[in-house]
């Protein structure tokens, strides 16, 4: 009998969907809105808040949850998933021809939750407030573009967010949740969204660590 690999779970049993993603081949691709410096400066320092009083309430048990790193924040507009070179080309046409039908429009992020509700958290977010719907209708031609090129649509329809953390089965999770909702009341910035990236995801040795590989500005 052929022993069952030790990066796959017993015979019955389905990998979950992150897990069968990273063992297919190509890199692990997605497109989204970056923030700039001076906003991502500042949802820093909310999160650092966030973390202090989550680890009060929860009486430091150190099982915090999973951050994003901070240099990588974004609004992502779609995951491609693993993505073979060869289609990497026509992939980044798709992604031009949906900037170039858009063009430069105001975000604001404000508010903080989570998915699916603050006592079973998954995900920790910050809320959009204004440019949701500019970011829904680049989503959507980001979406038609990259069918005809054989990619399915999505299984959710979009929510434009800031991911923060997530929180699957974490102890401190609804306390870190409750945190975030409290800290990110009166928390409010803006800029102007001009450009969407090609960024290639990096995993291991903690959070994820995204690299730009495309910059398109918005409007050709």
């Amino acid at each position: 009998m052929t022993p069952t690999p030790p990066d796959r779970p017993p015979a019955g049993r389905p990998l979950p969907r992150w897990r069968e993603q990273q063992l297919l081949p190509g890199r692990r691709l997605f497109v989204g809105v970056p923030l700039p410096d001076s906003v991502r400066d500042e949802v820093g320092r909310l999160v650092e808040r966030v973390r202090a009083s989550a680890a009060e309430e929860a009486g430091g048990d150190g099982r915090e949850v999973r951050w994003v790193r901070i240099e990588g924040l974004h609004l992502t507009l779609r995951f491609l998933g693993p993505t073979l070179d060869e289609r990497r080309p026509a992939v980044e046409a798709a992604i031009r021809t949906a900037a170039a039908r858009a063009r430069p429009f105001p975000i604001r992020i404000a508010g903080g939750g989570a998915f699916p509700s603050p006592a079973r958290p998954r995900v920790l977010w910050l809320g959009v407030t204004d440019g949701a719907e500019q970011l829904a209708a680049l989503a959507e031609d980001l979406a038609v573009a990259l069918a005809e090129l054989g990619w399915p649509p999505e299984e959710r329809p979009f929510r434009a967010h800031l991911t923060l953390a997530r929180a699957d089965g974490v102890r401190a999770g609804p306390a870190t949740a409750r945190a975030l909702i409290a800290a990110a009341g009166g928390f409010s910035r803006e800029w102007v969204a001009d450009r969407v990236v090609l960024f290639e995801s990096h995993s291991g040795g903690g959070p994820a660590r995204y690299e730009s590989v495309l910059e398109v500005p918005l409007g050709g």
